[in-house]
């Protein structure tokens, strides 16, 4: 959320450096609402100015046993033309907030320019894309034919966009899991959380999910929770209202959570198999830090999800997102996307993320430097990467003619020695 008094002093500063990635903040009204506050704070100050003046002379009529009623009665109405300015003000102040919660972060300055998804630039390029001598099948034919993917039974069970696991694919999520967990555990020095599924309110303001997504997320109908989109919500508000020591600092925390979306908007896409879910799992990584180190995180962030994609001998490519193309918190964010050989191209499956002070801001997280000023922290999180996505990458790059998926060396100890998954005879 930005500062007000940041948002009148640069309000056309901010405007510029977001151009078309503000183009929903109402800047006419901001303005104008902008403006009758400062008129209001001017307003209030000057009659508090009379009201103490207007005291003194009261006070200076009684001890001269002089009447005081008139005046008593002129301060009086002062004083009560200041609680409704006030009330007035709050008002106000109350419309301020809702639409500065709308405006989404300003872009970092090596930020591409751009809107579109085809603006987004590419860093690099890891892994050799796999040859075929035959056409390679989709990973929910694959994962049918297998028989460890259920659409249909998931579907009459909770409706579109859900799967079961079964067997080696439920035996196949769980040990991408603990592979995961492990690797940024032991390997990259994470701590691992295990935080609610469900969050208040006011966590989901904090890393910028509300007020403006509320359609993409799943509310409970008795109750002001909602179910987390992504463990970064639980995560990041775990320090709310706090002023963590310099010390403490950087904090890495990462949780293995169910996530779950309602995918608005998205409907006739990807509407078969595990890229959108309703419900998903993914191993997350978040980290709080010093400012002057976020950008060292970020690519440290970047590198560990990397790492898992690597480890499972997956190719991949690295984006740097254009400005449009980044999510309202972002000031910068890398997109990895791996290989699907039956699309011919590659697919998101992680985003890495510096917020810098944006959900610190709004979530009140701050720190404090030794024999410096309190300030807010900057916070990161990426995904480390989504289990779903994974599973898909594996089954369509590691098939072969016959149906049958080979499992990755990395995680071959976490499946119990299992090389490969085959077709039931039939």
């Amino acid at each position: 959320m930005y500062d007000l008094r940041t948002l009148r002093d640069q309000f056309d500063s901010i405007q510029d450096q977001l151009g078309p990635r503000g183009q929903d903040v109402a800047w006419a009204e901001l303005e104008k609402l902008l403006g009758t506050r400062s008129d209001m704070i001017s307003q209030v100050e000057a009659l508090r100015h009379q009201l103490k003046k207007g005291s003194k002379e009261v006070a200076q009529l009684k001890r001269n046993t002089q009447p005081a009623d008139e005046a008593m009665a002129s301060m009086r109405a002062v004083g009560d033309h200041i609680k409704t300015l006030e009330e007035q003000l709050r008002t106000v102040e109350h419309q301020l907030e809702d639409h500065t919660l709308r405006i989404p972060n300003i872009p970092h300055h090596t930020v591409p320019k751009g809107s579109q998804e085809s603006d987004n630039v590419e860093v690099r390029r890891w892994g050799e894309i796999p040859s075929f001598s035959f056409e390679p099948k989709p990973h929910w034919e694959l994962g049918e034919n297998l028989g460890i993917l259920d659409f249909e039974r998931a579907s009459k069970i909770a409706g579109a966009r859900f799967a079961i696991a079964l067997g080696l694919g439920a035996q196949l999520e769980r040990a991408l899991a603990t592979f995961m967990l492990d690797v940024h555990i032991q390997a990259h020095g994470y701590s691992e959380v295990l935080p609610p599924y469900l969050v208040n309110r006011t966590s989901m303001i904090g890393t910028g999910q509300l007020p403006k997504f509320e359609s993409d997320l799943f509310q409970l109908k008795d109750d002001d929770l909602f179910l987390i989109p992504t463990a970064e919500v639980p995560v990041t508000n775990m320090y709310r209202d706090e002023i963590l020591p310099e010390s403490a600092l950087p904090i890495r925390h990462v949780a293995h959570t169910p996530c779950f979306r309602r995918e608005a908007g998205s409907y006739g896409q990807d509407t078969r198999g595990l890229i959108r879910m309703h419900q998903f799992h993914k191993v997350e990584l978040v980290v709080f830090t010093k400012p002057e180190q976020s950008y060292e995180e970020l690519e440290r962030i970047t590198n560990s999800a990397e790492s898992i994609l690597q480890s499972l001998e997956l190719p991949y490519r690295t984006m740097t997102l254009c400005a449009g193309d980044m999510g309202f918190s972002a000031a910068k964010t890398y997109d990895l996307e791996v290989w699907l050989p039956s699309q011919g191209k590659y697919r998101e499956i992680s985003s890495c993320s510096n917020f810098e002070a944006f959900q610190a801001h709004r979530a009140n997280i701050r720190y404090r430097p030794q024999g410096g000023k309190i300030q807010p922290v900057h916070t990161l999180n990426g995904s480390g990467v989504a289990l779903g996505r994974t599973i898909v990458a594996i089954l369509e790059n590691y098939q072969e003619e016959d149906g049958s998926v080979r499992i990755p060396k990395a995680l071959q100890p976490y499946m119990y020695g299992v090389e490969i998954m085959t077709p039931p005879k039939t």
